[in-house]
């Protein structure tokens, strides 16, 4: 079974400073039928102006990642960890027992364009840590790329959580099939551009389709795009 989540569903709230949408309940944002999916609890996406960004805040018992499209975002957190991450980097906090952090776009003159997406983890109380993970260009170019799973598999980063997560960067006219375990539940995402799926319908930038169904889709890109697949227990 495939269920559409519209990118213009989506909760949405212009700051000024941040223009972000929620595919899940966040914050002032609640819909009881998207709450979340499976463990994948939030997906936000968040364009944060030149110089701006969030202050300190806590996290608790959580699976934090982020991924950017374009452009800089800073990261210092109470762990110690400080670093910048760019396209083609994801990080992973987890919160466990409790970590503090700010999150600011590094540069002063172009925005940040950035997903971030917070996991259930798989029990509460966990030590807290921080991991970032660089993957070159060419792994991300007309392929899926592990970027995230509880193994660390293919040098991804750590989730502790049992799911798998997978990114691509498509040139136009390029097809993938999003594979699906029995008895997984997939989430797939699109992040930038435009994609065709295998039933003919189209999905643009913010789109995305729940899938409970062993396969998976097949996509092919209309546009250059970058999509999220979320294999989930």
């Amino acid at each position: 079974m495939r269920v559409l989540r519209s990118s213009d569903s989506r909760g949405h709230f212009d700051f000024g400073w941040l223009d972000t949408r929620h595919s899940f309940s966040f914050g002032d944002y609640f819909d009881p039928d998207h709450h979340h999916y499976r463990a994948l609890r939030v997906l936000n996406e968040d364009v944060v102006q030149p110089g701006q960004g969030f202050g300190t805040h806590g996290h608790k018992d959580m699976e934090i990642l982020t991924w950017v499209m374009s452009g800089a975002l800073e990261h210092k957190d109470s762990l110690g960890s400080h670093g910048v991450i760019r396209p083609g980097e994801a990080q992973v906090m987890s919160a466990g027992t409790g970590i503090r952090h700010s999150e600011f776009n590094h540069s002063a003159t172009e925005p940040v364009h950035f997903l971030q997406i917070w996991l259930i983890p798989e029990s509460k109380d966990l030590a807290p840590r921080y991991g970032q993970v660089n993957f070159e260009a060419a792994d991300l170019a007309d392929r899926w790329r592990l970027i995230a799973s509880r193994d660390g598999a293919e040098g991804s980063v750590v989730l502790l959580q049992d799911i798998r997560i997978h990114a691509a960067r498509l040139s136009a006219g390029t097809s993938l099939q999003a594979t699906l375990p029995p008895g997984r539940y997939g989430y797939l995402h699109v992040a930038t551009g435009k994609v065709r799926l295998d039933d003919g319908s189209t999905f643009t930038q913010g789109d995305a389709l729940k899938v409970w169904e062993e396969g998976g889709p097949t996509l092919t890109a209309e546009a250059a795009s970058e999509v999220l697949w979320f294999d989930l227990p």
